[in-house]
């Protein structure tokens, strides 16, 4: 079983930063590719930064130049270093990871952290 964990959720003033952080652990082979989902009230889930896995990165237009994805894979841990953050920004932020373990390859989701920005 795989497990994503995140931390480093708030409350921020607009403007301020945050930096989000999430870790696999489990029995792991491979982390494929990794990233950041969010979900505002009486919203959709939208991707907001991903790393498929070839170095690359994604990211939504709405946050392009003030987000930064990276990874650390000997940790198994992806960060989201949020700046100039907006509070049209306040969502639940998700960890997601597509993951080799021994047996079988699989998506997972982390519970998800509440980045709130005041205005």
């Amino acid at each position: 079983q795989v497990q994503l964990v995140e931390s480093g959720g708030g409350l921020v003033q607009a403007g301020g930063s945050l930096r989000l952080s999430c870790a696999a652990s489990g029995v792991i082979f491979k982390i494929n590719a990794m990233g950041w989902y969010r979900q505002a009230p009486g919203k959709q889930r939208e991707m907001v930064a991903a790393m498929p896995g070839d170095g690359s990165t994604n990211y939504a237009d709405s946050v392009k130049g003030r987000f930064t994805i990276s990874r650390d894979n000997a940790q198994n841990t992806v960060y989201l270093q949020m700046n100039s953050l907006k509070p049209e920004d306040t969502a639940v932020y998700y960890c997601n990871a597509d993951v080799n373990t021994a047996y079988l390859q699989g998506e997972y989701w982390g519970q998800g952290t509440q980045v709130t920005v005041s205005s």
